[in-house]
């Protein structure tokens, strides 16, 4: 037997707050990634550290609270705690290795859709793995097709937030990225909620593991305590509004000293009164042996 699926059991309420969530978590650790490129290569990592877990934080997060409005009629759902921890561990890995090529290697090129490709296989594996810690009294099979799409909506999608978070132009460039970001998980979470079909066993057997209320206190106080603290870091860095590269050329500098020579124009007016001693001096000298 068929079971009928209601994504939206509360209405529009659990799509907006989960979408609410991921442009947060992606605000963040995008700006983390924008950070990173201004700062010497001893911060970089730490900054490209806290974008890769809060952006998978907000990920993990927006995808079961947009679960809270997910149903399935004449069948409870439970949620196994291993599987779903573990898909909140392999978001933040897999987003962190994109971020990370994307942090090092620069915004373009393939490195961007290498770090775009990864980051936003990243989130389509965090959501079906997710998933796949449900429990119920019936089967879950996908539309192939569906699925297929889910996962190209979330590498372009999210290979587009990464480029406009490359381009250290401001505030707004990274809001915008936020947006695409956020835009990218809600997408490929909604998508692939429609590829789903349960098929019920019939059966009274109870499922295991914990349900969504179960999963909500952890899921809010945990994620959400680091989202607020990671939003307290980036809103305190100086550099985070202006979003203009004030270290980088601190950290070319020692290389470039020996060809631009800023001191040169002060000594030019102190050069001219000495060659034009030492000119005729230099003249004598190469006559005198002419004379002889």
């Amino acid at each position: 037997m068929q079971g009928t699926v209601d994504g939206f059991s509360y209405g529009l309420v659990t799509p907006l707050v989960a979408y609410l969530m991921a442009c947060l978590g992606g605000a963040l650790g995008l700006r983390c990634t924008t950070r990173s490129m201004l700062v010497t290569q001893s911060w970089r990592p730490g900054w490209l550290a806290l974008g890769s877990a809060a952006i998978g934080s907000g990920i993990w997060t927006m995808h079961f609270i947009a679960m809270m409005g997910f149903t399935v009629e004449h069948t409870p759902i439970r949620y196994d705690w291993l599987m779903t921890f573990a898909s909140l561990a392999v978001a933040i890995v897999m987003v962190g290795v994109g971020i990370f090529i994307v942090g090092y290697r620069g915004a373009r090129g393939t490195a961007l859709f290498t770090g775009g490709t990864i980051t936003g296989l990243g989130i389509a594996s965090m959501h079906y793995l997710g998933m796949a810690g449900m429990r119920l009294d019936g089967q879950l099979t996908y539309n192939t097709f569906t699925v297929a799409a889910s996962v190209v909506i979330a590498m372009a999608a999210a290979t587009a937030a990464l480029w406009a978070a490359g381009q250290v132009r401001g505030f707004l460039w990274s809001v915008g990225a936020s947006l695409v970001m956020g835009l990218a998980v809600t997408g490929m979470h909604y998508t692939g909620m429609a590829a789903l079909e349960v098929h019920l066993h019939g059966t009274t057997e109870p499922s295991s593991g914990g349900s969504p209320a179960e999963l909500l206190a952890p899921m809010l106080i945990g994620p959400l305590a680091f989202l607020v603290l990671a939003g307290v870091v980036v809103m305190f860095d100086p550099l985070m509004v202006m979003g203009k590269p004030a270290r980088a050329p601190v950290e070319r500098k020692p290389g470039i000293p020996a060809r631009s020579e800023p001191p040169q124009p002060v000594r030019h007016p102190a050069h001219p009164p000495a060659r034009r001693t030492r000119r005729p001096l230099v003249h004598r000298r190469s006559r005198a042996p002419q004379n002889r």
